[in-house]
């Protein structure tokens, strides 16, 4: 997976700013007239913010991600309808076979029903079922798809035979307060108020997001932690 900072205008002095402008008007320094000396205050405001719920200081900025995964990560991803997408277009251009196989480390087997299951690691033999019959439907797939634009099909019809696990990119836009509402439902924390079992490969996006996050916004972050990841 991969998941790439392309910009951002995000900082934790943002969020005081705006919800301190609620009270005061703007009577500190914005970011155009240089540093600010009062990051302990805004930690406490921030920390406020983050536990009372006040959420509409954190909508202020965005970042702009980068983001290679499979198609069925992306479907998953955009069902948050809280940030901007705009994806690789198989209508528009010819998709490359970059197909996704798990990694020797994903759990493969469910154990029990919808709403009450677990995951646990394949055998030997489960993983090489995987691999093989995996990379079988994707090279039957491709074949046919080259066969339909050699024939002189046009992109989008030929692309309804590739499957899901084909790699896609697109760029994704959010405010500080969608992030942490995506990372709240696609990480795993047991430390968590509302412990999230998402599927593994859109997690492994999320925590890439998060790591950015964290390092854009370490004040906002820490206190997304302190409050049981719970988006405000």
């Amino acid at each position: 997976m991969t998941v790439h900072l392309v910009d951002h205008n995000l900082s934790d002095s943002a969020v005081a700013r705006a919800a301190r402008v609620s009270t005061v008007g703007q009577t500190h320094k914005t970011a155009l007239d240089g540093p600010r000396e009062d990051s302990d205050r805004d930690a406490g405001l921030i920390g406020y913010l983050m536990r009372e719920r006040h959420g509409s200081p954190f909508e202020h900025g965005s970042l702009t991600l980068y983001v290679e995964a499979p198609i069925f990560v992306f479907r998953e991803w955009q069902r948050h309808r809280i940030a901007s997408y705009n994806e690789e277009s198989a209508r528009y251009r010819e998709l490359r076979p970059d197909f996704y196989l798990p990694p020797v480390d994903r759990p493969l087997v469910q154990v029990g029903k919808p709403g009450a299951y677990t995951f646990e690691s394949g055998t030997d033999e489960q993983l090489a079922t995987v691999d093989t019959e995996l990379v079988a439907a994707y090279r039957a797939a491709y074949q046919a798809y080259e066969r339909m634009l050699a024939a002189g099909i046009a992109r989008e019809i030929a692309r309804a035979a590739l499957p899901v696990g084909i790699y896609s990119s697109m760029y994704v836009t959010m405010n500080p307060r969608g992030l942490m509402n995506f990372l709240s439902l696609r990480t795993h924390r047991e430390g968590a108020a509302f412990v999230s079992h998402p599927q593994r490969e859109i997690e492994m996006c999320a925590e890439k997001a998060e790591a950015i996050f964290a390092d854009l916004m370490p004040v906002t972050h820490a206190a997304f932690q302190a409050n049981g990841r719970v988006a405000p």
